[in-house]
Parts: structure tokens; sequence; C-alpha cells
């Protein structure tokens, strides 16, 4: 099975923007570069050094407007920008704490009151993602047209929060990969999971609000609630968008 990688993406600071990329280079072992390479700890996190799991994190699933805000990062200057369509802009340096402070006073409208206060911006020295492995997603266009299909409505690959979005691929095949490995572009990973979603999926990402209940239409109509699977990067190389990917 072949196709084209048809999407890059990265989320520099954990649940707050996405950003898309044309090209990327993969280091074996570890995450996309700068992927969830922050993260914002709330008032009632239990950090330990390194990882730490979702529940310690503000994110999507519990603060929903948080959806919307779209990002840029400067890696020479490690400086972030965050775009949302109520709160306008605010760039920032993630590791600076009083430019911190500005970023946390920025993003207070847009977490829910009755939820624990995010307070801090941390890393781990590599990505805070869901899995507690460094991991690279990968999702599918097919498996995305598929769940739209049967949802009655075009679903945007934002809810998703993947890093590699495939084309060429029939729908929810990649679940059939766990344990093989994938060559894209100059880079080799090697499929490990299946990743089981939230309720960030549910918001409309354009707007940041709840609109449609993913979760029951994937239980519904595959009887799960997964989508997407994780992989490590077992070659480092260079990728793009519009270059072939092919099963090993």
């Amino acid at each position: 099975m072949t196709g084209r990688l048809a999407r890059i993406c990265r989320h520099p600071i954990k649940g707050h923007g996405r950003e898309d990329l044309a090209s990327v280079g993969l280091s074996a072992g570890e995450c996309l570069p700068f992927d969830r390479h922050w993260a914002v700890a709330h008032d009632a996190a239990k950090l330990v050094p390194g990882w730490n799991p979702c529940v310690n994190f503000a994110r999507g699933a519990k603060a929903p407007e948080l959806m919307a805000i779209t990002s840029r990062l400067d890696e020479a200057t490690a400086t972030v920008t965050l775009a949302h369509p109520l709160q306008g802009e605010i760039t920032f340096r993630p590791d600076d704490p009083a430019e911190v402070r500005r970023f946390l006073a920025w993003v207070a409208p847009l977490n829910p009151p009755d939820r624990a206060w995010p307070v801090q911006i941390v890393s781990a020295g590599r990505g805070m993602t869901d899995s507690d492995f460094p991991s690279v997603s990968i999702l599918s266009l097919a498996s995305l047209g598929d769940l739209s299909a049967h949802m009655g409505r075009e679903l945007s690959m934002d809810r998703w929060r993947g890093n590699l979005w495939l084309d060429g691929a029939v729908a929810f095949a990649e679940f059939d990969w766990i344990g093989r490995e994938i060559s894209i572009g100059g880079a080799v990973l090697r499929i490990e999971e299946r990743i089981t979603r939230c309720r960030a999926t549910m918001v409309d990402p354009a707007i940041g609000q709840v609109d449609i209940d993913t979760l029951a239409g994937l239980q519904a109509h595959y009887g799960h609630q997964d989508f997407g699977v994780y992989a490590k990067v077992i070659s480092g190389g260079q990728l793009a968008v519009g270059e072939e990917w092919s099963l090993r």
C-alpha cells in the first residue's frame, strides 16, 4: 500500500495552537521537532520530572475554546505567536517566566472558571504527547472521510490534532498496521498503537465550541472511540508534503 503525505502539523504548546509545516526532519526515537515541546500545567497538576500525562495540563477536552487557537513558532528564538478569533494575537517566549505571565493573562478568558486554572508552562526535554513514549501521530484522510460520511458532515482535520496525514490508504486500514513499519520520505516509523480519543474532537476548531459528538459517532459506526495511530521514529530523515509513503 502506498500514497502521499497530505499534511504535516505540529503543536508547539500542547493544547494551545496548531501549525502547518511544508517539511520536517525526524530523528530516531524522538517526537516531531517542537511538537508538544511545552505544556500548560494547571493548579491541580501533580507533576513529576520529565514527561507527565495529559490530566495535568490545560487542553481542549476541558476548555473547548482552546481548540480555536493557531500558532507559529520561531525556532531560532523559541518564540511562539498564538492567535484566537476572540483574543487576538500574543507573541512570547514560553521559557521566560515574565512572558509566561503575559500568556496566562491572555489565555485566562478561554478557560472555564469551574476548571483547574492554568498556572505555568513546563517542558520535558521531549514532546509532551499523550503517549508515554516519544511518538508521532499518523492519521488517514480516508478514515476521516469515512467517519464524516457516517456522521453526515465534513469533519475538520484540526479536530484530531495529528502530526502526519496520509492520503491513499483504505479507511481505518491503519489499525491493521500495528507492529509494521512505514517509510515516509526519508524516514521510517514503526506503528505502535491506536489513539483513543477524548472530548476535544467534539469541538469545532474554527470557533472553539462543541458542535458534534464524534465519540458517539465512532462508537456507533465502528464499535470503538479510536482514530489514528501512534508511531515511533525508527530511522530519521527529511519528509515533505506530497512525498510518497509506503508500508514495509
